[in-house]
């Protein structure tokens, strides 16, 4: 029986406030509109970003609202005008989009949709500003234009990246965030030439990423940096080969690993969003040539500062936006990297809960246990 028209009912995990359990609650789900695709989720995991916004510390408290970006689906229904995708194709919706058609998607430089960017104060559909989830006729906020902690979600078609059939979603998934924002700042953005140095900032999912992405790339010496020590043994798998916490040194760590590498590394990815982790990151990457890729999403308010001569030295200071992938046009690809085994994503996921049990994905991530979780909507 088609359901493509009507209104689904089905499960989702709503945030009714900041910092309480989501509750698992059944949701009205519109049929998609013009420019927009329903997708069953199979499979979501918990980003630290989802977390972020149901803490709402320093951000604005939009509730209720379905959180989630990180999944993987099949289509259920489109909406009129959508002819790239239809039922059954298999998809990553992602919090990002490409409209193919804005100056930024025209260029082969940038990845920052004008109409589709991530804006994590929109609540509803860009089409016409309404939400498509209700619970008695009220309206649920969505979030990123993802929503994937619901069993149907409703996505702009420019926020939806087409996959191989064959690519296990419940691996997958994790593409659609984290893993890609790590892995593309260093393949797409550092570019360390094989045989090089870098330094990674930060040894949580997205900093394990980008060093995956040194690995790949044939870097010589990959050097972690974080505070907690308990994370280097992990690290080993990713190819991180040394460690450095900056608590065990009474001088800055930039300083410590310019005396480790005789002069600095040749590439450095920050990804904590710590201000004195970007002033480190910059500042320890060698003269003439080093490259700095700043990650982290600081807090709004901040600022850093660093001697300009360090620019005048020939370090070079870059930023980067979702690894600098294009959601529809390069996602796919990234896919099949896994599939061809270039890229692993297996000992990213370290924790598995039903739907049911989301509410442990967020206690396991507050503990700082594990990378990813992935949540199985099917029971």
């Amino acid at each position: 029986m088609s359901t493509a028209g009507q209104v689904i009912r089905c499960k989702a995990a709503v945030a009714w406030e900041s910092g309480k359990p989501l509750s698992i609650e059944e949701v009205e789900v519109a049929p998609p509109q013009k420019d927009e695709v329903r997708i069953k989720i199979l499979f979501t995991s918990l980003c630290h970003t989802d977390v972020y916004f149901w803490d709402a510390k320093g951000q604005n408290p939009l509730f209720p609202r379905i959180l989630g970006h990180e999944a993987g689906g099949i289509v259920e229904s489109v909406g009129e005008g959508v002819t790239d995708l239809k039922p059954g194709d298999h998809v990553l919706p992602i919090f990002t989009g490409e409209c193919k058609e804005c100056p930024h998607c025209l260029s082969e430089e940038s990845n920052m949709c004008d109409l589709l960017r991530i804006n994590t104060d929109r609540v509803g559909m860009i089409n016409d500003g309404k939400s498509r989830f209700s619970i008695n006729g009220k309206p649920i906020y969505h979030f990123l234009g993802t929503s994937t902690f619901s069993e149907y979600t409703v996505v702009h078609v420019g926020q939806v990246a087409k996959i191989n059939p064959h690519a296990p979603l419940d691996k997958v998934c994790v593409l659609s965030c984290g893993m890609s924002t790590g892995f593309g700042a260093t393949v797409n953005v550092a570019k360390p030439k094989k045989g090089q140095s870098v330094a990674i900032f930060g040894l949580g999912a997205v900093g394990l990423a980008a060093a995956e992405g040194a690995r790949v790339s044939g870097a010589s010496r990959i050097i972690g940096i974080d505070l907690n020590p308990s994370r280097f043994e992990q690290a080993k798998k990713f190819g991180v080969t040394e460690f450095v916490n900056p608590k065990d040194y009474n001088k800055p760590v930039q300083e410590v690993i310019v005396e480790m590498t005789g002069g600095g590394v040749d590439r450095s990815v920050e990804c904590t969003g710590s201000i004195q982790a970007m002033i480190s990151a910059f500042e320890c990457v060698h003269d003439g040539w080093g490259v700095a890729v700043l990650v982290g999403v600081p807090n709004k308010d901040d600022a850093f500062k660093t001697h300009p001569v360090n620019l005048l030295n020939e370090k070079t200071l870059k930023g980067t936006f979702f690894g600098n992938y294009k959601p529809r046009s390069d996602i796919p690809a990234v896919v099949e990297k896994y599939m061809n085994k270039e890229l692993e994503l297996d000992k990213f996921i370290t924790h598995t809960v039903p739907f049911s049990e989301i509410n442990k994905a967020f206690e396991l991530m507050l503990a700082g246990e594990g990378l990813r979780c992935v949540i199985r909507m099917d029971p």
